[in-house]
């Protein structure tokens, strides 16, 4: 089995020193990867939270932790910890993410009988006060596209700049999702296949507005693009990066007043926050954007409700 860097670093570290232990975690982060498909980036996000549970419980026991030790370990234990990380200023989503990810252990050891400790089971979660999205009005949406669009007689990049943010607003996807299409995969038919955050795949409708759009950059564009190669090029020809669509929302907000909450993915915001606002069902919102969980989604109702609020609070009767 290939196992990637950062986690064969962990294996090497002295704190798995022990050889169940060790063996444990290599099988529990490659059935991480292949089982649930977690990319690396995350697989290596929960190492470094089991990493410090345990340096925590090493200094806890006053001994290398062992797979016995973690197994007897008491709820009292499991509370000291979260305790010590509360005290180093870590926030309660934080916390709770590194909760989660001990728990996944735990009950990945208990599932494959290598024994998993019910104490853990009875900590609460810490309670996060969630915020609502922020997304951008309608016509300040358009507006940032159309600006843009007014540029492209004169650059590519307005052309492409374009061509990527009517992707975030006009079919919902992540930025990182829109700068990883490939050219052979140009969205300028009716749909597009996406593959989404745990290599999740869901397909999204493209709208003629974007399809133009792309077409219009693809028609620009000076470098010679391959099939494989991702679609959106930065100035000298390598893909391009999310930092310059950053900017380009920068540049936007500082042209046309937006607040600072206008950032690309407030465009995603916009796109399920207009759908819901428009007569669109959470189920659908919910494929289009690839939540997995449709209590993500739902936030977007208390967005639209606050919106309906305010509207009626600026009724001329309302005082």
């Amino acid at each position: 089995m290939v196992r990637h860097p950062k986690i064969v670093t962990l294996l090497n570290d002295p704190i798995c020193a022990d050889s169940a232990l060790r063996d444990s975690l290599a099988d529990w982060s490659a059935w991480l990867a292949t089982e649930r498909r977690f990319s690396s980036n995350t697989v290596n996000a929960y190492l470094r939270d089991i990493k410090y549970f345990l340096y925590f419980v090493a200094n806890h026991i006053g001994a290398s932790p062992t797979l016995s030790a973690l197994q007897n370990l008491r709820t009292i234990d499991f509370r000291a910890w979260l305790a010590d990380r509360a005290n180093d200023g870590l926030k309660k989503t934080t916390i709770a993410r590194a909760l989660s990810v001990v728990r996944s252990f735990f009950s990945w050891l208990e599932r494959n009988n290598l024994g998993g400790n019910p104490a853990i089971k009875a900590l609460n979660t810490p309670k996060i006060p969630h915020g609502t999205p922020k997304p951008i009005m309608a016509k300040n949406a358009i507006r940032a596209v159309e600006t843009i669009k007014n540029e492209t007689e004169y650059s590519w990049i307005a052309t492409r700049d374009a061509a990527v943010l009517l992707l975030l607003y006009g079919a919902g996807l992540r930025i990182s999702e829109a700068l990883g299409i490939m050219v052979k995969d140009a969205p300028i038919g009716n749909s597009l296949r996406i593959l989404g955050k745990g290599n999740k795949e869901r397909t999204v409708p493209i709208l003629p507005v974007i399809r133009t759009a792309v077409r219009s950059y693809l028609e620009s564009c000076p470098y010679n693009l391959m099939p494989e190669d991702t679609l959106f090029r930065g100035v000298r020809g390598g893909a391009l990066s999310p930092r310059i669509i950053q900017k380009r929302m920068q540049l936007l907000r500082e042209q046309l007043g937006l607040p600072d909450s206008a950032t690309p993915h407030a465009l995603r915001h916009s796109f399920a926050t207009h759908l819901l606002s428009n007569g669109g069902d959470l189920r659908s919102i919910q494929k289009l954007l690839g939540h997995v969980s449709l209590s993500t989604t739902q936030i977007y109702t208390e967005v639209d409700e606050r919106h309906i609020l305010q509207q009626y609070n600026a009724h001329p009767r309302h005082k």
